[in-house]
This record gives structure tokens, C-alpha cells and sequence, in this order.
């Protein structure tokens, strides 16, 4: 069996883009008399698995996959993490 590598890529929206359904988690969250929640920010999540280790070129290649397909530059963000 060969060795697997897992990435997870975070997107969130940029702070400074309106978050609606963040907007409306607070208010659900108010309704539900929680108290204390000051701002939430939705995102999403992609768990990735892949043959073999993550060398310098691979990484290249999953930050290129991040920015062109996964997330939207323009209004978001993301972040790349490599587990263990």
C-alpha cells in the first residue's frame, strides 16, 4: 500500500465581503437565546487525499488548484493545510 498525503483547504469570504448566511446564523443564534456571538463567517472546507508525499511541485500544484478552482480571489480567501 502506498503512503497517502491529506490537505485540507479552508475558503472563507474576505472580511471586508458582506457574509449573509453568517448574518443569518447570528440572528438564528439570538432567537435560540445564545448569547454572546458577536460575528460568524461562513466557509467551506475541502479534504483532499492524495498518493504519495507532498513534495515542493505538488504544493505548487494544490496552491494553483486552491486559487483557480476551489476558491474565488476576488472574494475570498484560503488557506492550505497539509496533515500529518
Amino acid at each position: 500500500m502506498s503512503a497517502q498525503s491529506h490537505v485540507v483547504v479552508d475558503v472563507m469570504l474576505k472580511p471586508e465581503i458582506l457574509d449573509p448566511q453568517g448574518r443569518a446564523v447570528v440572528a438564528a443564534l439570538g432567537r435560540l437565546h445564545v448569547d454572546g456571538v458577536v460575528d460568524v463567517r461562513q466557509g467551506k472546507r475541502f479534504e483532499i487525499t492524495l498518493e504519495g508525499e507532498v513534495t515542493e511541485d505538488r504544493l505548487a500544484e494544490l496552491h494553483r488548484m486552491a486559487a483557480e478552482l476551489l476558491s474565488n480571489p476576488v472574494i475570498e480567501n484560503y488557506v492550505l493545510h497539509i496533515q500529518s
